[in-house]
């Protein structure tokens, strides 16, 4: 005979077709309940991971990995900084910049906008803002032309188009605690999109040495690096940091990608974890059906068990026996919904496109999103953590239906056969 013996029992109960169409009705409920909660865990885990990595390659597009600054003085010597950061392993590019905050104008349109002062033939180690210029040319920044860059929103906001010539106010302080603006005329000769708004609708590009006649002063505010991994961005700009204060016996001040997003990252995290635990509740109340489907089953199998028992079969083999038939009926909706959650995530770019031709409509209108397709990416640790919580979840489903299956007394159960 098949062993072990309450396997094979277990199994036989599966298959049965003598239970009752109520029971064999709750038992296929909780399977697809099951199926259902994992697979939709899978696709949205994996859709919010697809905008998350959208969402960093857009911030990206422009913004540094990490930035390394100091006072004018620290940063006199920019360009012997710059050759002890490109010897930090994982540092693949280091460029200078110039930024400061000031105003926008055309006509009666004023905005505020983030400037920043590049050197052209460098700026590409860091950031390739030629790849997304949506008119005019990027190397027209050369200096002492002041032409300017500008984003697509930010040049909607001051109705400006190329050629157009604009003014930029710059706050000065005099005197120490008097605040004077001074005025400088710029023209556009470029107008860039990367679908971030922060870059689109704030920021304008100019040449580092425009920039630094601006400002004052004839040093940059720091070094823009790029790294190989970004995530250990963090990690590099720290080991960056202390080579530049041991060489100069300077200290600087250190950012990097994580900390000037973290808004917006620790918004995603929040979301991700909501719809973890509100769609892992799904998978819960299945877990609960298959509760209440081995309570019947116990309840229609109480002269079976009793048999059993008479037989010899001791407490904890009838406890095997339900065991097995709920983590049949949750192992296998977990499995099928494994299947389908990544067979739906894998292939989002396919399936998206035919509902909205099928149905006639447009999940994200490209008029008002930057982002108009939906992207996924399946993470492989994410989907062995819902495997497995699923299948704990499961597992202790059956353990309250199994005990109470072993407490059945024969003589009781057999009374009245």
């Amino acid at each position: 005979m098949f062993q072990p013996l309450p396997l094979y029992i277990g199994l036989r109960y599966v298959r049965t077709r003598r239970r009752g169409f109520f029971v064999s009705f709750i038992s296929w409920v909780s399977m697809v309940g099951v199926s259902l909660g994992v697979a939709a865990l899978i696709v949205i885990l994996s859709v919010m991971n697809g905008f998350e990595s959208e969402l960093r390659s857009r911030l990206l597009n422009l913004s540094s990995h990490a930035t390394i600054s100091g006072s004018p003085q620290q940063m006199q010597n920019w360009h012997s900084l710059a050759s002890v950061a490109r010897q930090v392993k994982g540092v693949i590019g280091v460029a200078p910049y110039v930024e400061m905050q000031g105003m926008l104008g055309r006509g009666g349109s004023l905005e505020g906008a983030k400037l920043r002062g590049v050197l052209i033939d460098q700026e590409s180690q860091v950031a390739d803002v030629s790849q997304h210029m949506v008119t005019g040319n990027f190397d027209s920044l050369t200096a002492g032309s002041r032409n300017m860059v500008i984003g697509a929103g930010l040049a909607w906001q001051i109705q400006a188009q190329l050629g157009d010539e604009i003014t930029v106010l710059i706050p000065e302080v005099v005197g120490g605690t008097e605040l004077r603006p001074r005025l400088w005329s710029f023209t556009v000769s470029g107008i860039f999109e990367v679908g971030a708004q922060e870059f689109d609708n704030t920021l304008a590009i100019i040449n580092m040495q425009d920039a630094t006649a601006m400002a004052g002063t004839d040093a940059p505010t720091g070094l823009r690096l790029k790294v190989a991994d970004i995530f250990a961005a963090p990690a590099i700009v720290k080991q960056v940091s202390a080579t530049l204060a041991s060489s100069t016996h300077d200290n600087y001040t250190t950012s990097d990608w994580t900390i000037e997003n973290a808004s917006y990252f620790r918004a995603v995290g929040i979301e991700k974890t909501m719809m973890t635990i509100m769609l892992m509740l799904i998978v819960a109340i299945a877990a609960f059906n298959i509760v209440a489907a081995l309570v019947m089953v116990v309840n229609e199998k109480r002269t079976d068990i009793a048999i059993l028992r008479t037989l010899g079969l001791s407490p904890q083999q009838i406890i095997a026996v339900f065991i097995t038939q709920g983590l049949i009926i949750g192992w296998f909706g977990i499995l099928s919904g494994l299947v389908l959650g990544l067979s739906l995530a894998l292939n989002v770019d396919v399936i998206v496109p035919w509902l909205e031709h099928s149905f006639g409509m447009q999940f994200f209108d490209p008029t008002v999103y930057y982002i108009t397709q939906i992207p996924s990416e399946v993470h492989v640790p994410q989907v062995m953590s819902i495997t497995l919580i699923a299948l704990v979840l499961t597992a202790i489903a059956t353990v309250y239906p199994a005990r109470r299956g072993a407490h059945v007394a024969p003589a009781e159960a057999l009374r009245y056969e």
